[in-house]
């Protein structure tokens, strides 16, 4: 289904006054029309912009506030309180100092949305379950500051009685954003034929969670006593390599893949200022496979249902309705070619340094 709504909902609506901040973005908004859906008065609370175009139900509540600003979110909320506030925006721990003392008494619970990157790499044991040790990642400051956020808000539940529930996805995507590194510039590029660099020797397993599947998991802890204090996945269960994600985008544009390896350590060296550098060092060149067996327990009808397979015949038919929202842009494109350049180099030096006998037939 593409509205966000499931069948796990139809009999289990609740009177829930929830506010989302944030509301819409890659997973907050499946997020925010699935809380609809299942019966929730749901308010959300962001600055205002909506430059992807996810559509919200008409019964949806917007306040207007700079949620880096307690003043300004104060002035938006007033005195009201909520039975859950959900944070899809929150991002390291002086956030975490802030929502501690905005929402203490405001709310019976808070919803921080983590991540599944914060686990101490390489994962020595599969599945990742919640148990799994975490850890700072210095090739991925955003990885180290949720970390942080994650000890700070431990100890606000611990020394406070703070009411937090964690969540942690990996891997989101919705139509609007393919969760590919580099977007939509590395769909141009495999539908044009040209040659796209893969981390790694391509075969790392990946775990990717379309925003509807996400939505599932987290509305349905939302209102619920029992999650207090506790830490959740919520991920899909498609687990594929790195070189299928790229080659089901291929058949479904029906092209051949022109795929290049790249060692992931080599990344920042040639794109250093490229977000994604830091990624495969730190967290994609790793393989992911997350236990999802708690969110189960909490939330029995938990069952991500789309394929990747498909998921990418849906983001390309997005595309085709949004062409003016769905482009790639000119410095992702520059970093690609670079880095396909710097691969043909590196075998070009390789093959330079093999020898004689052996570099016949070695392509460049």
């Amino acid at each position: 289904m593409t509205d966000g709504t499931y069948g796990m909902h139809d009999h289990d609506s609740a009177a829930l006054a929830v506010l989302f901040i944030g509301g819409t973005g890659t997973i907050s908004a499946s997020s925010v029309r699935l809380a609809v859906a299942h019966g929730f008065a749901v308010t959300v609370l962001n600055r205002g912009a909506n430059g992807t175009g996810r559509e919200l139900p008409p019964e949806v509540e917007w306040l207007t506030g700079d949620v880096t600003d307690d003043a300004s979110v104060l002035a938006a909320i007033g005195d009201r309180s909520f039975d859950s506030v959900v944070n899809f925006l929150s991002y390291d721990e002086d956030d975490v100092a802030r929502m501690v003392a905005l929402w203490s008494g405001r709310t019976r619970q808070y919803v921080h949305i983590s991540s599944g990157s914060i686990y101490a790499k390489p994962v020595l044991s599969t599945p990742i379950t919640e148990s799994t040790p975490t850890a700072p990642n210095p090739p991925l400051p955003y990885a180290t500051a949720k970390w942080r956020a994650e000890q700070a808000l431990a100890r606000a539940h611990r020394e406070q009685g703070f009411p937090v529930t964690v969540v942690r996805p990996s891997h989101t995507y919705d139509d609007a954003n393919p969760p590919l590194p580099g977007g939509w510039a590395v769909v141009d590029r495999i539908a044009r034929g040209d040659e796209v660099p893969v981390h790694g020797d391509g075969t790392s397993l990946w775990t990717l969670t379309h925003a509807e599947d996400f939505a599932q998991g987290l509305v349905g802890l939302l209102g619920s006593d029992r999650a207090i204090g506790e830490v959740f996945h919520i991920t899909g269960d498609d687990v594929l390599t790195w070189d299928q994600i790229h080659t089901l985008f291929a058949r479904a544009l029906g092209v051949e893949p022109r795929l290049v390896h790249v060692p992931s350590e080599f990344y920042p060296v040639v794109a250093p200022e490229w977000f994604w550098s830091g990624e495969f060092v730190g967290d994609l060149g790793h393989s992911a496979v997350f236990d999802n067996a708690k969110i189960r327990r909490f939330v029995p009808g938990f069952a991500p249902k789309l394929t990747f397979e498909r998921a990418v015949r849906r983001m390309l038919d997005w595309r085709a309705a949004h062409p003016e929202l769905a482009v790639g842009d000119a410095a992702t494109e520059e970093v690609l070619g670079r880095i396909v350049d710097a691969y043909h180099a590196a075998r070009r030096a390789f093959a330079d340094r093999a020898p004689a006998e052996a570099t016949a037939g070695v392509a460049s």
